[in-house]
């Protein structure tokens, strides 16, 4: 199953390790999901990771590279060809929704549920990673 994860479940999974994100990101590569990746989302996702005020004591600039590397790896790599812009409010937001049509997913996964108003007819449930986590486990 494909799942995409917003820039602030990265972030939020970064900043501390007692979360549901750092637990969702501990869990790959697993077989039970797999998160999708486009190269805005990728940039997206090094822009905000390393910025100053989201990187703590325990992550150099290299490291967070390092496993943004590694995620690129291990997700479903998605091109996006029709933008669906505009549709949310936030251009940045559009892009997720972007790749989450453009690949099928099931879910996407975040933190800012309001940002994702009205996407229902895509196909797409929008679940915290708590929430999620506990979805994937009944199962």
């Amino acid at each position: 199953m494909r799942v995409i994860l917003d820039t602030n479940i990265l972030v939020a999974a970064l900043r501390s390790n007692k979360g549901a994100s750092f637990a969702l990101i501990s869990q790959l590569p697993t077989p039970k999901f797999q998160p999708v990746i486009t190269v805005p989302l990728y940039t997206e996702y090094q822009d905000a990771l390393t910025r100053p005020e989201n990187m703590t004591g325990a992550s150099t600039r290299e490291e967070i590279l390092n496993f943004l590397r590694y995620f690129a790896q291990i997700a479903h790599r998605q091109e996006v060809f029709f933008l669906w812009r505009p549709w949310l409010k936030d251009p940045k937001d559009d892009m997720v929704l972007e790749a989450a049509v453009a690949s099928q997913s099931h879910f996407i996964i975040t933190f800012n549920q309001k940002d994702f108003t009205d996407i229902a007819r895509f196909g797409i449930e929008v679940i915290t990673p708590g929430e999620f986590i506990r979805k994937v486990e009944k199962k």
